[in-house]
């Protein structure tokens, strides 16, 4: 199938077959005579799991980092290939899973500093989230 049909299987657009085939994550489809790419059914699966990888939060830069355990997963369940086999993509999984509660910690801190500077709290003004994070307040009109 050309990449329209690919993408449209594997619901996605044709721009990111594109992108995934540059990054790593899909092998170079054969080409027709006249060149157009041609994927099959295989492809579309892969697709498929990337999509679901994304989906979970991992980045492109995550999965291409496994790119070569794709297949893999294309046959197995993706939750079952996440649960610390070796060489899966549980430590990827984790790695993730760490970033995003430290953002969460973060954003939560930067929260209770903005809440504090509403409420015109002395606190806010020397908590180091409030330096480091924070906007200058607008000088008044004259």
């Amino acid at each position: 199938m050309r990449i329209g049909q690919a993408a449209a299987a594997a619901g996605t657009t044709p721009r990111a077959l594109r992108l995934y085939e540059a990054r790593g994550l899909l092998p170079p489809p054969a080409r027709t005579h006249s060149g157009q790419r041609e994927y099959g059914c295989a492809e579309v699966a892969r697709v498929r799991v990337i999509r679901s990888l994304l989906g979970l939060g991992l980045t492109l830069e995550d999965i291409r980092r496994r790119a070569h355990r794709l297949d893999l997963l294309v046959q197995e369940q993706p939750s079952a290939s996440c649960t610390g086999r070796p060489g899966g993509f549980s430590d990827v999984v984790a790695d993730r899973h760490a970033a995003l509660d430290a953002e969460i910690t973060r954003l939560t801190r930067l929260r209770q500093s903005l809440a504090a500077a509403a409420e015109g709290s002395p606190c806010a003004a020397g908590s180091p989230t409030a330096h480091s994070d924070s906007v200058p307040a607008p000088t008044p009109e004259r």
